[in-house]
């Protein structure tokens, strides 16, 4: 009789894994399109827990040349830019795209380089040779004279802010025409040249945001400062250095917005704006109210994680009142998670590698204290939130048993979540479980949120243990009468292996952003969006 293991029906045969992880286990390797995309949306070219900065770029890079898709690669920067909110990535790949189609180039630039950071880490990324030239071709130039031309007179005096490069840096190799003289004498100001180097344009020709910004500076008197600085349209970060008291800063406070508070409140305490004595009481209830405006955060449609990476990074002397007003929109911002159609399995991958900061190791005192396994904690908790018949089951070799108390907060769910673990990584025990434990409930589908450096345990015939375990948990599902469940695999590194291939029934997406939710909900709507569909969804 012939071998059923060698000779099974191809419908039910697992496909074996074709390449190892980072952490030496078996692994699917993704599409060069896939493994692009999940770079993207995820990298931010620091080191991560299994790969160097240098080794993001060079994957980078290898990746860019095996896809023969310059429209692809213009859509995927505007993703990563506007969808997944990364900073350097889409930089990287425009910085790529100017050296295969310029028109193409010309045609994202704008969507792309949305402010001044992004244009200095443009011109960086040229400046360092790494993506082939180290100077900027008359195309690029171009395009960098345009954006400087066009730009508005508060938007050139925020991408002033920072060095290496500086503006004043772009400005000199870019050399764009000013159209009149009050981008002219607004160049020269910029880049430091004496009034008289100007000409014909003169001091009064400057525009009236940077000649009270420039009273500021001057005014020596705290109470006339502060008078200016309620006044000034300019950003915040321009008056900071020169703010000569508390008043002053109070003045600066008022004048941010609420993203710009919540990400600055070490800052305002350092500066005695926020205490917890009585003359602060005011001032705390202005950013307690700002953080935990509803409609604001309802309408910027604010994903819970920044609330959490605030609460994270707070000091302990901040009062409690703004700590419970971060709490609070954290609860708020839940509601702008979309509800899936039906209760799913959380997989919440604890293990030692998440440890590692989200952003990446920037060195001693510029990394985010946001690390992986916060991130997933507070993924997990969310979707908790918004579909509470839903388990989560966080693991690392083994698998732990969790109590959700409804009262608790989403932050503070997600921080008792993030404790467990700390070992090696075994991403089949949610499904495990899920077969055992709860085999006689009905599941929408099951979404894991880890690193995919699954490295114990092994599927049968040559496939991961995760891809094993779903073969039995659909099974046992349709079974209950759910007819087509979904496994959704969320990679919140920028690692370009899986622990189960794309397939009908299987998504996998990186990211942390609101936008995973979206495709999230979409997939298991039988929508049909997938990753590098939403990719191909942009319009350019």
């Amino acid at each position: 009789m012939a071998n059923k293991t060698l000779f099974s029906s191809i419908k039910s045969r697992l496909p074996r894994a074709d390449t190892k992880n980072e952490a030496g286990g078996r692994a699917y390797k993704l599409t060069p399109k896939q493994a692009l995309a999940q770079l993207a949306a995820t990298g931010c070219l620091n080191s991560s827990f299994y790969a160097t900065a240098q080794t993001q770029l060079d994957e980078l890079r290898a990746l860019i040349d095996k896809i023969d898709d310059d429209v692809f690669l213009a859509k995927l920067a505007i993703y990563s830019r506007q969808r997944a909110y990364m900073k350097d990535m889409p930089a990287a790949l425009l910085a790529a795209l100017s050296m295969r189609d310029t028109q193409l180039m010309h045609r994202v630039f704008d969507g792309v380089v949305d402010n001044g950071r992004v244009l200095r880490t443009l011109f960086a990324m040229i400046r360092s040779g790494q993506f082939g030239r180290t100077c900027l071709s008359s195309s690029l130039q171009r395009a960098f004279q345009r954006w400087l031309n066009e730009a508005s007179v508060g938007k050139l005096m925020s991408a002033s802010i920072g060095n290496d490069p500086s503006l004043r840096d772009v400005l000199r190799l870019a050399r764009p025409t000013p159209p009149d003289n009050a981008r002219r004498a607004l160049y020269g100001w910029l880049t430091g040249k004496a009034v008289d180097k100007w000409a014909p344009a003169s001091e009064s020709d400057l525009p009236a945001e940077v000649q009270s910004l420039i009273a500021y500076r001057r005014t020596e008197s705290p109470e006339a400062q502060a008078l200016i600085a309620g006044d000034l349209s300019a950003r915040w970060d321009l008056l900071a250095d020169s703010a000569l008291s508390p008043l002053v800063w109070q003045a600066i406070a008022r004048r941010m917005g609420p993203q710009a508070l919540r990400m600055n409140l070490n800052t305002l305490l350092r500066h005695d704006v926020i205490g917890n004595d009585r003359s602060h009481r005011e001032m705390v209830g202005y950013v307690a109210g700002r953080l935990a405006d509803a409609e604001a955060i309802r309408r910027s449609r604010q994903f819970p994680y920044q609330f959490l990476a605030a609460y994270l990074n707070a000091s302990a002397e901040i009062p409690q009142e703004i700590k419970s007003a971060l709490q609070k929109a954290a609860e708020i911002a839940c509601g702008n998670v979309p509800k899936l159609p039906g209760p799913v399995v959380i997989g919440l991958d604890t293990s030692g590698s998440m440890s590692m900061s989200a952003t990446g190791w920037r060195g001693p005192g510029a990394t985010s204290a946001m690390r992986c396994v916060d991130v997933a904690a507070l993924f997990a908790a969310a979707i908790l939130r918004r579909n509470p018949d839903s388990i989560v089951i966080p693991f690392d070799t083994k698998s732990y048993a969790v109590r959700v108390d409804p009262e608790d907060t989403i932050l503070g769910l997600s921080a008792r979540l993030a404790k467990y673990g700390g070992g090696g990584t075994n991403c089949a025990l949610p499904l495990c479980d899920a077969n055992s434990s709860y085999r006689e409930r009905a599941f929408a589908g099951c979404v894991l949120v880890s690193d995919s450096e699954s490295w114990i345990g092994k599927g049968r015939f040559g496939s991961t243990a995760v891809m094993s375990e779903w073969r039995e948990f659909v099974k046992n599902q349709r079974r209950l009468g759910v007819s087509d469940p979904k496994l959704v695999c969320i990679d919140i590194q920028p690692y370009t292996s899986t622990q189960a291939p794309e397939r009908d029934d299987i998504l996998n997406i990186g990211g942390f952003s609101d936008a995973v939710f979206n495709v999230i909900s979409s997939f298991l709507e039988n929508d049909g969006k997938r990753f590098v569909s939403e990719v191909d969804a942009i319009d350019l």
